[in-house]
């Protein structure tokens, strides 16, 4: 007797923002797809939809991913953070007010995936994380100053079609700052 074909669906439960959401997915459904259309969370954009735009940037366990790209069943019980979930309230994430400060975008449709990405930038060079542009990449070296190189090279998953990037370096170089209490080793007015 024939078994029963295997399910082509999976009940996951993803945590998004600090959530916990049960859902029956496709195993095809890609995170994106997930956030978008079944938990109304539309802060993720699609752009490209083959990870080379940056535009549908989220968190998972606090490092980047691109959601097109990444199975909503592999981001079951892991920690996802969307744009949405970055404010404190009605408080912004200091990205997204050095973004609203200096005009870090234009349409605004890349900026969502934009303002993820540079929390993750801002933690992985807090933490010691070289660049392809870091000049000394020994771990006793300790972070690289972060200037508009560091940022452009750590920044450059993430696309912008409005050209607003002079803005961005500067966001970021100013959240920067922020999260260390200085003026992120010059990169903000270095960027100007």
């Amino acid at each position: 007797m024939a078994s029963a074909p295997p399910s082509t669906h999976s009940a996951i439960t993803l945590t998004v923002n600090g959530e916990k959401h049960p859902l029956t997915v496709d195993h095809r459904t890609t995170l994106l797809d997930a956030l978008r259309e079944r938990l109304d969370l539309t802060g993720t954009k699609k752009g490209c939809d083959q990870g080379q735009c940056g535009a549908c940037t989220v968190l998972i366990d606090g490092r980047r991913a691109v959601s097109c790209l990444q199975l909503a069943v592999a981001a079951d019980g892991r920690e996802i953070t969307t744009v949405e979930g970055l404010a404190d309230g009605d408080r912004l994430h200091p990205v997204q007010q050095a973004f609203l400060d200096l005009d870090g975008y234009q349409c605004g449709y890349c900026t969502p995936g934009q303002i993820c990405s540079a929390v993750a930038v801002i933690e992985e060079h807090a933490a010691g994380w070289p660049s392809a542009a870091t000049d000394d990449v020994r771990p006793e070296a300790g972070p690289p100053e972060l200037t508009p190189e560091e940022i452009r090279e750590r920044m450059s998953g993430n696309l912008c079609r409005c050209a607003a990037y002079v803005s961005i370096v500067e966001a970021v170089a100013r959240a920067a700052g922020e999260r260390t209490g200085g003026a992120a080793d010059g990169a903000e007015e270095a960027a100007a």
